[in-house]
């Protein structure tokens, strides 16, 4: 999820642990503990746009990772605050420890995938439950995360607590009536249920996108969930064929080595762009749900050396056109 909500969370356990006079620091430490996995983001190559892909959400954010993540975290931060504060190096360990676990688990709540299992197993694991931005989600966790450093009772962290797991709860709930009503669609075109994913829209658990594969295509579905479902249909695309799509790309070539770091990545929902593109696409992802819009992409160059890497590009496309078509679909009585 976002920083901020990954620090929210990170800081509202060591509190709910903490004694009373200690859940103003258990907090801060937390807070800044439950950040600190996504310092992952600093493993980048210039020569290997693909390389941050393959470590974000990796060890850092391995369950196995925890202990050693929290003994890193009270390393520093022990000195700068927990001593400061009459806290015991295990006391600053324990929270730290404690904020650093939250971290992985919520980002297996969304739908990018984490390595929970590193370094036994490289599946990202992805709830897909929560959207990585959701102000529903957040801003009450932040109330109960302020007042309880305030007060100092850990009472209105817990009460944040139950709210985070209760909302994932709900989710969990939404995203299997969401997948229901994707199945539906896919049963009235003909097609098997058996691969609908359901995962949920920016910033809300109510409006949700359904894809799933059939007769070579990738098909992309908005349903909403709740007291007024919605089911309004979508894009198809060919699912990408490297002999049809890309038919001058050389197989041990750099970029098609790419292509299947990149596959591995998007758990396979990679196809090309448009006909007689060079560019694969991620196509779990877009802002308005029942379209293929990719936030991101590998651009790909015949003219490249066999030796030479695949372009990783990121796509911002327009909020402002984007957004009011999100609306719509959460508000709207229809398509």
């Amino acid at each position: 999820m976002d920083p901020l909500t990954q620090g929210l969370a990170g800081a509202a356990l060591p509190q709910a642990a903490a004694r009373r006079g200690a859940v103003a620091v258990a907090g801060l430490l937390g807070f800044l503990a439950g950040m600190t996995p996504d310092l992952d983001v600093l493993i980048r190559s210039s020569e290997d746009p693909l390389l941050f892909l393959e470590y974000h959400r990796q060890f850092t954010h391995s369950l196995l990772f925890i202990p050693f993540g929290g003994a890193l975290c009270a390393l520093l931060l022990h000195p700068l605050l927990g001593r400061r504060r009459g806290l015991t190096p295990l006391a600053t360990w324990g929270f730290c420890t404690l904020g650093y676990a939250t971290h992985g688990l919520l980002d297996a709540c969304t739908t990018y995938g984490t390595q929970l299992f590193w370094p036994f197993s490289d599946v990202r694991i992805a709830w897909n439950v929560v959207s990585i931005i959701d102000p529903l989600f957040s801003l009450p966790l932040a109330l109960a995360v302020v007042v309880a450093a305030w007060t100092g009772r850990r009472r209105f962290a817990v009460l944040g607590l139950c709210w985070a797991i209760g909302y994932l709860g709900l989710g969990l709930l939404q995203r299997e009536a969401a997948r229901a009503l994707g199945e539906e669609l896919a049963r009235a075109r003909g097609h098997a249920t058996a691969g609908v994913v359901a995962k949920p829209s920016f910033a809300n658990i109510l409006l949700w996108k359904t894809v799933y594969r059939a007769e070579g295509r990738f098909f992309v579905d908005a349903v909403r969930t709740g007291w007024a479902p919605l089911q309004c249909p979508g894009d198809s695309i060919p699912v990408l064929d490297l002999d049809r799509d890309l038919p001058w790309l050389d197989p041990a070539s750099q970029q098609a080595r790419d292509i299947e770091r990149f596959r591995w990545f998007s758990a396979g929902y990679v196809a090309l762009a448009a006909p007689g593109s060079n560019r694969v696409i991620d196509i779990r992802y877009s802002l308005v749900p029942n379209e293929i819009n990719a936030l991101w992409s590998l651009e790909l160059d015949p003219a490249k050396e066999p030796s030479a890497h695949a372009a990783y590009v990121v796509h911002r496309g327009d909020p402002q056109t984007a957004l009011p078509r999100l609306w719509r679909l959460l508000s709207a009585a229809d398509c």
